[in-house]
């Protein structure tokens, strides 16, 4: 079986697992506990945060442990926008943007009294940075745009984005969990004053994640109780599952540059096959401004769901996008902002890997591709 939908979730790394394991069993105290036993699981989660902010190029007070990329996202556009109701009440956004950050807008909008604007996209999923300078004003308090799609796997170019947002003095929030492991995330080198990230998407364990903010950043907590993670992010902490992060994102960042190079190759030629030999396939996305591990496509004339089952039978699991949208009839946002019709958004399939992947295994996914379209289209 060829599992190829790492962008919903990775396996976590045996190292991650072996780093965990002494904080899920001899180190288990709880880090907020006054005596050695607390005292080493919070020296532990101390060392954790240290090594986070050393990869993402911030300080350790500027990283806060969530339980994943949802909360993370949550925290930052609701948190950043709630410090400061008292400046302004607009947000700025685009519409490919992952539920947690789209949800997060709306409750704002209904119970805050705040103005949201959308930005478009073009038909590859780019934000222009013209727009979204027209789209500022006095009162805008926050801009939130992804820096990878997690279902076309659009890369923005977030150092453009964020040139406007600086001179304006807006805070700009990039949800960056597909990027993790492809792309270079410190906060400068991305343009950004906020980042948020999940640990399931680069080898670490569901059930964690962090919001890397900038500690002169106002930041409203959405969970109150006894004031840990600085007071923005009460609840007893998983120390495990933090080393875990840690690690994880470690790895990433050491294996990250020969990674790109190696799987974009792959991937190129997987697209190239693809595009080739199924009548009609279409890629979604950039072409060329695309995470190295996610190949989307559409498939006019089939049903992505019949596709997926299909590949299944042939040993090759995928899907048809965001795993958070799975189960849903609705044709993919992401798809209809980018300009596809809604009975061809219905035919979509996603394929995406983690850096391991090997040439003969997209081969035969490629291959798989071509005979499950082929019996659905009845074209056989």
């Amino acid at each position: 079986m060829l599992y190829l939908d790492n962008a919903a979730t990775t396996p976590v790394r045996p190292e991650v697992l072996e780093a965990m394991w002494p904080y899920l069993t001899s180190t288990f105290g709880n880090p907020s506990s006054h005596h050695t036993v607390g005292e080493a699981a919070a020296e532990a989660l101390r060392d954790a945060r240290r090594r986070v902010a050393t990869a993402l190029g911030v300080r350790p007070g500027d990283v806060v442990f969530t339980s994943g990329g949802t909360e993370a996202d949550n925290l930052a556009v609701k948190g950043i926008t709630l410090a400061a109701l008292d400046r302004g009440r607009h947000v700025v956004t685009s519409p490919i943007e992952h539920e947690a950050v789209a949800e997060s807008v709306a409750y704002l909008t209904r119970f805050h009294g705040v103005e949201a604007t959308v930005l478009p996209v073009d038909g590859t999923g780019l934000v222009d940075p013209a727009e979204l300078a027209a789209a500022l004003r006095p009162d805008t308090v926050l801009v939130s745009v992804m820096a990878a799609n997690n279902e076309i796997g659009t890369i923005q170019d977030l150092s453009e984005l964020g040139a406007v947002t600086r001179a304006a003095g807006v805070p700009f929030h990039t949800d960056a969990v597909q990027a993790a492991g492809w792309l270079p995330l410190g906060l400068d080198r991305l343009g950004v004053d906020a980042l948020s990230l999940a640990g399931h998407k680069l080898g670490a364990p569901k059930g964690v994640g962090l919001l890397a903010a900038r500690g002169s950043l106002p930041l409203e907590p959405l969970l109150h109780g006894g004031g840990q993670e600085r007071g923005r992010r009460s609840g007893t902490e998983q120390v495990a599952a933090a080393v875990g992060l840690a690690t994880a994102l470690e790895l990433a960042e050491r294996d990250r540059m020969e990674a790109v190079d190696r799987v974009s190759g792959l991937r190129d030629a997987f697209i190239a096959r693809v595009l080739n030999e199924v009548p009609r396939a279409r890629l979604t996305g950039h072409p060329e401004r695309r995470l190295p591990g996610i190949a989307s496509f559409v498939f006019p004339g089939t049903s992505g769901e019949a596709v997926l089952l299909e590949l299944e039978r042939r040993g090759v699991i995928s899907s048809s996008g965001s795993a958070c949208a799975a189960g849903s009839d609705e044709p993919s946002p992401v798809l209809l902002a980018i300009g596809i019709a809604p009975e061809v958004a219905q035919t979509a399939v996603r394929f995406s890997c983690t850096t391991a992947v090997t040439a003969a295994e997209l081969d035969r996914t490629a291959s798989a591709v071509v005979a499950s379209v082929e019996a659905v289209a009845g074209l056989r």
